[in-house]
C-alpha cells in the first residue's frame, strides 16, 4: 500500500480511554502512514498503543480526519500537522478529492481541526519534470502558502531524496527551486534519511537551512544504503531510529539550536509490527534525552 492508497482508506473505530506513558521530555509524535498496515479496523488499538508509548503529537492525513481527529483526541494524542495531496495545491484533479475541491476549502478545515502545519508530502513521477515543472509547482506552492498563512497556519513541503538530484533536461535541483518560494509561504519538513541516501550530511543540511525547517522527520539508514536519487530502494535500506548508521545526537543538536518545531518519528517499511518499531525508535530518543 502507497500514500495514496493510504489516503482512500475508509477507516472505522471505537472510542477507548488510554493510560499514556510519558517517555521523551518533549512531545514526540509520528506519522501516521507509518502504521498503514495496523489502521482500518485496529486504528483506536494501534493509536492506543502508541499512547501508551509515549508519543503526544500526529502527523495525519488529510481523508483520515472523520476517524482518526477523535481517536487521537480521546488518546491524548495532539494532532499538528497533516499531509494534503499535491493535487488540492495545483488545482489539478486528483483520485478521491471531491470535485471542485481546492486549497482553501482545505485550508479552512485544517484550521478547524487545529493543525497547525499543512504539509504537501510527495510529488509523483508523472508530475515531475523540467525545471520549468518545478518553477511552476514553486508558484502553486507559493499561492497556497498564502493561504495557509491567512487560515493561521504554516505550508510545508516534505522532500524525498529526488530534489536534489538535477531536475530533468538541466542541472538546477528541484530543491533549490523549491527554496526560492519566500520562507513566510514555504517552511521544509526535513527527512533525515532522504537527505542521507541523497548524498547529503542531515545535521550541515539543517545548519544550512536554518529557521527554515519546523518540522523534522526521525529514521535511520542501513549501513551500505547506496547514494541514489530514486525512491526503489531496498525496505531494509530503512531502520528504526538507532538501529542504522545515522548521528542521532549531531541531528538533535542542531535541530534545536536551528529552529525545528516538532518531531515526528516516520517508518517507511518495516519487516514486522510498525507499532514495535515506532516504539524502538522513541526509546532511542528517550535514552538520548530527547
Amino acid at each position: 500500500m502507497n500514500r495514496r492508497d493510504l489516503l482512500s482508506l475508509p477507516l472505522t473505530a471505537s472510542l477507548a480511554a488510554a493510560t499514556a506513558r510519558a517517555a521523551t521530555k518533549k512531545p514526540l509524535g509520528f506519522q501516521l502512514y507509518s502504521v498503514r498496515t495496523a489502521l482500518s479496523e485496529k486504528a483506536p488499538v494501534t493509536l492506543k498503543r502508541l499512547a501508551d508509548a509515549g508519543y503526544r503529537k500526529v502527523e495525519t492525513l488529510r481523508p483520515t480526519h472523520p476517524q482518526i481527529l477523535p481517536l487521537c483526541k480521546d488518546f491524548g494524542i495532539a494532532a499538528v500537522a497533516g499531509h494534503y495531496e499535491l493535487a488540492i495545491a495545483t488545482g489539478k484533479p486528483g483520485p478521491g478529492l471531491p470535485a471542485g475541491y481546492n486549497w482553501t476549502q482545505a485550508a479552512d478545515e485544517a484550521a478547524k481541526a487545529g493543525l497547525k502545519f499543512m504539509v504537501i508530502p510527495y510529488v509523483a513521477p508523472p508530475d515531475r519534470g523540467n525545471a520549468d515543472v518545478y518553477k511552476r509547482l514553486a508558484d502553486s506552492l507559493n499561492k497556497a502558502g498564502e493561504i495557509t498563512r491567512k487560515a493561521g497556519m504554516t505550508l510545508a513541503y516534505h522532500h524525498h531524496a529526488f530534489e536534489f538530484g538535477p531536475a530533468a533536461g538541466g542541472t538546477e535541483r528541484p530543491i533549490d527551486i523549491l527554496l526560492a518560494v519566500p520562507a513566510e509561504n514555504l517552511t521544509i519538513e526535513m527527512d533525515v534519511f532522504w537527505v542521507a541516501i541523497a548524498g547529503e550530511d542531515p545535521v550541515a543540511m539543517l545548519k544550512k537551512w536554518k529557521g527554515r525547517v519546523k518540522l523534522l522527520h526521525l529514521k535511520d539508514r542501513a549501513p551500505g544504503a547506496p547514494k541514489q536519487f530514486a525512491e526503489n530502494l531496498s525496505p531494509a535500506a530503512f531502520r528504526e531510529v538507532g538501529y542504522g548508521n545515522l548521528d542521532f545526537k549531531a541531528i538533535l543538536k542542531a535541530a534545536a539550536e536551528t529552529g525545528v518545531e516538532h518531531y515526528f518519528v516516520e517508518q517507511d517499511q518495516v519487516a514486522g509490527d510498525p507499532v514495535e518499531a515506532l516504539t524502538a525508535s522513541i526509546r532511542t530518543l528517550e535514552k538520548l534525552g530527547f
